[in-house]
């Protein structure tokens, strides 16, 4: 088993796949999970090793998804007594399986580099491949007759004018760096990407000029908003390195931002993913289907339990708990 958890850590890192490490550091009997038990938990909720079962695995299960999102480790304390006081870092919940227990699971996000997909083949361009690199950032350059020799530390260099979906990930940045070379249309497809971080290498009125055309092209003024231009923090540069350094420090930045937003649109993987996992209407943890303990079916709909004590709740109160039918889908 720890063969395992070690190479689909080994594996998901090489894939630049984000997942979170799951460590069991402290327990009460009779938990089932005890210290020094872990896992290795992808981003649709798969787990690689053992940390528990019942509450506790749908609970770490719901924490993990939250620490892949605001990229925070913490701990989660999971005992009959249910939350205490406050401490930071620390999340407590209550432990409703009957057969009691308490565990306390150390969870952290490994979340791999951040993409940097520049559009545009300018001296900033180049510039900021290099410094990306430099940083291990991973670094894909599209833009139409561009030099792959220009470009050598980037990991792909598309002569095209297209950006394909596959470049378009949660974790990809978009610098628009086209200076004068197909801007509106640069532009208007790193929008239409609904990924939160977009920036346009360009003077203040040169930027006002572009969002004219693209609001004529039917842009709202909340999607150009979004748009950082002058891309990059203010640092007064004005070589390509400086505007390029300007640019991977707002990165960072917005990557270290209390609250990154995240991407407005969701992907058919990411759909299908969620059908694995079914949220147990009265404790609201996080159940997978394939693994519930119960199973209990309530108007012709099916209701997954992770534990005695959420199915016994249930029973006593269907209507109480069934979802709509819009909650359902």
């Amino acid at each position: 088993m720890f063969n395992q958890f070690l190479e689909k850590a080994r594996s998901l890192t090489l894939k630049k796949e984000p997942f979170a490490l799951a460590l069991v550091v402290n327990r009460q009997l009779p938990s089932s999970g005890k210290p020094g038990d872990k896992a290795v938990i992808e981003k649709d909720g798969t787990v690689t090793g053992w940390i528990g079962g019942g509450c506790t695995r749908g609970i770490v299960l719901k924490e993990a998804a939250a620490a892949l999102k605001d990229g925070k480790p913490r701990v989660v304390r999971i005992s009959p007594e249910g939350p205490g006081e406050s401490r930071p870092g620390v999340v407590d919940y209550n432990m409703t399986c009957h057969s009691g227990g308490m565990v306390e699971v150390y969870i952290e996000p490994v979340l791999p580099r951040p993409h940097l997909l520049i559009l545009g083949k300018s001296h900033v361009a180049m510039a900021l491949s290099r410094l990306g690199r430099a940083m291990d950032y991973p670094v894909s350059v599209v833009a139409r007759g561009v030099d792959q020799y220009a470009f050598p530390d980037a990991e792909q260099v598309m002569d095209t004018s297209i950006v394909g979906p596959e470049l378009l990930t949660p974790n990809t940045f978009i610098v628009v760096c086209t200076q004068g070379e197909n801007d509106e249309d640069a532009l208007q497809q790193a929008l239409e990407s609904g990924l939160p971080y977009v920036s346009f290498v360009a003077s203040r009125a040169k930027g006002n000029a572009v969002f004219r055309a693209l609001r004529q092209r039917g842009l709202t003024f909340e999607q150009l908003k979004r748009v950082k231009t002058p891309a990059g923090l203010d640092i007064n540069a004005k070589l390509p390195e400086e505007v390029a350094i300007s640019i991977l420090a707002e990165v960072v930045a917005f990557m270290r931002s209390e609250e990154m937003p995240q991407a407005t649109s969701t992907t058919p993987t990411e759909t299908e993913e969620n059908d694995k996992i079914f949220i147990n209407p009265v404790c609201n943890v996080p159940v997978e289907k394939a693994t519930a303990k119960h199973v209990l079916e309530f108007e012709g709909m099916n209701y997954y339990f992770c534990c005695d004590g959420c199915k016994a709740t249930f029973e006593k109160e269907p209507e109480k708990y069934a979802l709509k039918e819009q909650e359902a889908h």
